[in-house]
């Protein structure tokens, strides 16, 4: 299995390169970059994750592949919710929310239905794993 990092980098290039090209690698694949502001450090920060449409909405989820703990970029946006967001051809700036409330549920089970895979990592981890809204801010 290749190192994370490494295997993240190679997805954001081929990401980059590729996501307006016709029959791109990873056309079918819900995916998006988002960058953070690091926490502690002040600078950016690209991870690429599956994204979840729906109702016009985007979300992520941070699962961190179905670890005890949260991921490094959930605690970047906790502590600066300004994000870039590359999804498709575009590219923009948006604020990053934690979803709580009666949306959630409702937001969760649609999350599973397109993606039965986070259904297996929340079964697997104590912690009640995050869903973020990506709202696009205006230009």
């Amino acid at each position: 299995m290749p190192d994370i990092k490494d295997y993240n980098s190679e997805l954001i290039e081929t990401f980059r390169t590729t996501r307006e090209a016709t029959g791109n690698p990873l056309d079918g694949r819900a995916l998006l970059l988002l960058t953070t502001t690091g926490a502690r450090t002040g600078l950016p920060r690209v991870t690429p994750l599956v994204s979840i449409s729906t109702g016009g909405r985007l979300f992520i989820v941070a699962s961190s592949g179905g670890s005890q703990f949260n991921p490094a970029w959930y605690h970047n946006l906790l502590a600066n919710p300004e994000v870039t967001v590359e999804y498709g051809p575009d590219t923009f700036q948006a604020t990053a929310s934690v979803v709580t409330g009666l949306d959630r549920p409702a937001l969760w089970a649609e999350v599973i239905r397109q993606f039965p895979f986070y259904a297996e990592y929340q079964a697997q981890v104590a912690r009640k794993i995050p869903l973020i809204e990506l709202t696009r801010k205006a230009s």
